[in-house]
C-alpha cells in the first residue's frame, strides 16, 4: 500500500529495534515501540511531512480511522474509569487522565491548524480560564471561598478578552501567568491529578502565547490592533 520510501525504513527500523530490545531485555513493554512503527507514516502526514507520499484516498481512509479509533479509545477509557471507580481502585483516575489529555489535544490541535494564531490563541487562553473557574467550582461548589479562588480563573478570561487589541503585549503576559500557574498548580503536590492540572492550564496557555507573538499566518494586523 505504502511506497518504500524513508519513511518506510525508519518505520522498520523502529519496528526491528523494538523486537530486538524487547528480546535482549526480555520484557515485553518494549513491544509498546512498535506502534511507533505502525503510527508513524500518518503521524507524519498530519503534520505534512512526507504527504506527497500518500495519495487523497488513503488521506480520507487515515482521516476516518484515526477518529474511529480515537472515539474507541475514549469510550474504553470511560468504561476503565467507571469500572475501577466502582470497584474502589484509585487507578480509575489514570483512565480519566488519558480522557481528558486525549480531548485537550485535539480541541488544541483543531485551533491551531485553523491557522489564525492570535483568533485562537484569544479563545485557547479565554477556555483555559473558564477551565480554572470549573475546577473550582467542583472542588469547592458555589461558596465565597470558592469565588475567591474562582479569581485567577476570571482574571485569565479577562487576559483573553483583552488580547484580541494588544496581542504581543498580553503575549508577554501570558507567558509570566504560564510560569506562576505552573508554581501554584505543582507546590500543591507532585502528584497524578497535580500533574494532569498543570498540562492541562499550562500547554495551552503556552501555546498561546506564542501564538500572539509570532502573529497569524493569514494576514498581518489591522490598524486598530496594538502591540
Amino acid at each position: 500500500m505504502f511506497n518504500k520510501d524513508k519513511i518506510f525504513w525508519m518505520a522498520t527500523f523502529i519496528f526491528v529495534l523494538g523486537i530486538i530490545i524487547a528480546v535482549i531485555t526480555q520484557n515485553q513493554l518494549w513491544l509498546f515501540i512498535l506502534v511507533g512503527s505502525y503510527l508513524l507514516r500518518p503521524t507524519l502526514a498530519s503534520l505534512n511531512i512526507g504527504r506527497e507520499s500518500i495519495d487523497e484516498r488513503q488521506m480520507s481512509i487515515q482521516y476516518r480511522a484515526g477518529n474511529i479509533a480515537f472515539a474507541v479509545m475514549v469510550i474504553g477509557s470511560i468504561v476503565m474509569s467507571i469500572w475501577e471507580s466502582t470497584r474502589g481502585d484509585h487507578s480509575w483516575e489514570f483512565f480519566n487522565a488519558i480522557v481528558i489529555l486525549g480531548i485537550a489535544a485535539r480541541g488544541l490541535a483543531n485551533v491551531i491548524l485553523i491557522g489564525n494564531y492570535r483568533e485562537s490563541a484569544t479563545k485557547i487562553i479565554m477556555t483555559v480560564g473558564l477551565m480554572v473557574i470549573l475546577f473550582v467550582t467542583l472542588e469547592n461548589g458555589f461558596s465565597l471561598g470558592g469565588l475567591i479562588e474562582s479569581l485567577p480563573g476570571l482574571g485569565i478570561v479577562g487576559v483573553g478578552w483583552l488580547s484580541k487589541k494588544y496581542p504581543k503585549t498580553i503575549g508577554g503576559i501570558i507567558f509570566v501567568i504560564t510560569i506562576a500557574m505552573l508554581f501554584l498548580i505543582l507546590s500543591r503536590g507532585f502528584v497524578i491529578g497535580q500533574f494532569i492540572t498543570a498540562v492541562l492550564i499550562t500547554v495551552p496557555l503556552g501555546t498561546a502565547g506564542i501564538g500572539l507573538t509570532m502573529g497569524d499566518r493569514r494576514k498581518d494586523d489591522s490598524d486598530d490592533v496594538h502591540t
